[in-house]
């Protein structure tokens, strides 16, 4: 029994894109993304009351990066990593986490135009850092990607799907259009049908109202 438990718009997507990829049977608990992933219920999944968390081999892993190096560890049939031996192994680690530093900047850009619902809590200097540090993860990709057609020079694996997901959400916060290679490769693989599944279907509550959050000047 493979069970994920996910909330719409949060890296746990990352997840559920790799599982859709993977073609194995799972189930999904969808949360709301509130305090109820504090509940006594909830925490006894994850003690961190955060999303993912992946019900899995007996046992409940979370971490989204965790998540991603167990289950193609687990499958490695599908060919979504690259297993220790491997030449682009250490390539495919960097770039499986790389995803978490993107989504670093893109949480306090979150916290910052949504989560504070005060006016005076909110600081256009954070907006504008965290928005520059962003593009300079943009500009790291756009390197990386000129010349390429996926992170990896052997094709498509979970370290695109970890970073395209981080892009889903950080380009609500700074633009991807001056970054011709960058915006190429994510237009080619989230026309993938496994990304396509792992969006919030329609109605869903979703954290994110706009297509894009324009730096607030107070």
């Amino acid at each position: 029994m493979i069970r994920l438990h996910h909330c719409h718009q949060t890296r746990s997507m990352r997840s559920l894109w790799l599982l859709h990829e993977l073609g194995v049977k799972f189930d999904t608990v969808v949360h709301p993304f509130d305090k109820s992933l504090r509940s006594l219920d909830y925490l006894a999944v994850n003690p961190a009351g955060r999303v993912p968390a992946l019900e899995i081999d007996d046992r409940v892993i979370w971490e989204s990066g965790a998540i991603t190096e167990y289950l193609c560890e687990r499958f490695p049939e599908k060919g979504m990593g690259r297993m220790p031996g491997d030449p682009e192994r250490a390539d495919w680690l960097i770039w499986v986490h790389f995803a978490e530093t993107i989504s670093q900047h893109t949480a306090a850009l979150t916290q910052q135009h949504i989560a504070l619902y005060d006016d005076a809590m909110r600081s256009p200097t954070v907006m504008r850092i965290e928005a520059k540090r962003l593009e300079k993860c943009y500009g790291a990709l756009e390197q990386r990607l000129t010349g390429r057609e996926h992170l990896l020079d052997t094709g498509f694996s979970a370290a695109d799907i970890g970073v395209a997901q981080a892009l889903y959400m950080a380009r609500r916060f700074a633009k991807v259009a001056p970054f011709a290679a960058l915006g190429r490769w994510y237009d080619r693989v989230t026309d993938r049908p496994a990304f396509r599944k792992s969006l919030p279907p329609k109605g869903a509550d979703l954290l994110y109202k706009r297509d894009f959050y324009e730096a607030w000047d107070g």
